[in-house]
């Protein structure tokens, strides 16, 4: 006679697993660079000026007693934000809702805004995704300025952050101070490797707590919402106060239940919420930011870059556009020195040969060229897969 149990696969409809309530997730990242930039009051129309003082007044020695007095003046620029559109709809079916056990929605609206951040980031530091209307990124801006180190073949981090010629010096060289430095999670490794003479790491005094990173004294971040781009910084150091931003329009949240959800490449029509008892939510954020980068006795023709940045292993790809700018054309050309280009709020001043050089990714770019006495001009470069050269002639004003 055989004995028989009643076993797990006969049990089995019986038999429930436990179900956690909780996601297992990751706590949503905020943006770095909202965090460390200044924020200035909310924009009232899509487009904010800002007044930037651009020319300092000088003064001069009188010779002697009935020496003349020579004068000077002073004078401002104009910087915009302007203002650009992040956003996204999640269309959702209506049944989804009603039999999930989880607030979706609750849980949707965290990664949205994270993506915003992500976003904002790439864009504004380095240029991922920049809308046109903005002024050219962090890094292309710090590249103008050539505050770009290369770590080279054997790199000394140490000396390559802190020391002569590192990225900290470069900032100061605006006469600006690093007020926080940001980099990719790789470089926390870097750091901790970084050991004295006697063979002691700078970076850990003990095995016990965690580490606390900082360039002398500026803290260190580390973002984790996907937006630093390795590929072109592995750290970046600057005077955040200098980047300012403005919000037109903050986070909005609307549950959309009528209407239809179009492909936005084909306009076909993909979702009919009403018809297929769906609900959508649309988030909307707009915001606008500058890098004003005002005049100042260590930097009077902001040609300078209050922030500096650390290359990867291998440097992004740019290519070199060489302006020249002439009083006249053909043999009565002359150059003229001291002229300002401007290419999307990066700054240059001509040499005695009237050129000045960017270094750019491709992409199409405008330049505004002025310079005392002439008529300004705008002129359009085109940079793809070579170097490009620009000749420039500015008429004297009369």
């Amino acid at each position: 006679m055989s004995v028989t149990i009643v076993n797990r696969s006969d049990a089995e409809a019986l038999i429930q697993e436990q179900l956690v309530a909780a996601i297992q997730q990751d706590t949503p990242q905020n943006s770095i660079f909202m965090q460390l930039a200044r924020r200035l009051p909310n924009m009232t129309s899509g487009q904010t000026r800002m007044r930037v003082l651009d020319m300092l007044p000088m003064a001069y020695w009188v010779n002697g007693d009935t020496g003349m007095k020579q004068t000077s003046k002073q004078a401002w620029d104009n910087v915009f934000l302007t203002a650009e559109e992040l956003a996204v709809i999640v269309p959702i079916p209506e049944a989804v809702l009603d039999d999930a056990s989880i607030d979706i929605m609750g849980e949707i609206q965290p990664r949205v805004m994270e993506a915003i951040g992500q976003r904002v980031d790439a864009a504004a530091i380095f240029g991922d995704n920049r809308p046109a209307s903005w002024r050219m990124d962090i890094v292309t801006t710090a590249r103008q300025a050539g505050n770009n180190v290369s770590p080279g073949g054997s790199p000394d981090y140490y000396d390559l952050l802190l020391g002569e010629n590192g990225v900290i010096s470069k900032v100061e060289a605006s006469g600006r101070m690093v007020t926080a430095a940001i980099a990719a999670m790789g470089m926390r490794a870097k750091l901790r490797g970084i050991k004295g003479q006697d063979g002691h790491p700078v970076f850990k005094s003990d095995m016990q707590g965690p580490t606390q990173y900082a360039l002398d004294g500026a803290p260190m971040y580390f973002p984790q919402n996907g937006g630093f781009n390795l590929a072109k910084a592995q750290l970046i150091v600057g005077d955040w106060s200098q980047a300012v931003y403005a919000i037109r329009q903050d986070i909005t949240v609307k549950i959309l239940d009528q209407g239809v959800i179009q492909d936005p490449d084909t306009s076909a029509i993909v979702y009919n919420l009403a018809q297929q008892d769906m609900i959508a939510l649309r988030v909307v954020f707009r915001m606008g930011w500058a890098l004003p980068n005002p005049a100042t006795r260590m930097d009077a023709d902001r040609v300078t870059c209050p922030f500096a940045y650390l290359e990867p292993a291998s440097a992004m790809t740019v290519r070199s556009v060489t302006f020249t700018i002439n009083e006249g054309t053909g043999s009565s050309a002359e150059p003229i020195e001291g002229a300002i280009i401007n290419i999307g709020g990066a700054r240059l001043k001509t040499n005695a040969s009237g050129q000045a050089v960017f270094n750019l990714p491709a992409g199409t770019y405008e330049a505004k060229i002025k310079a005392a006495g002439y008529t300004a001009a705008t002129e359009s470069v085109t940079v793809s897969g070579s170097n490009v050269t620009k000749t420039v002639a500015l008429t004297a004003v009369s």
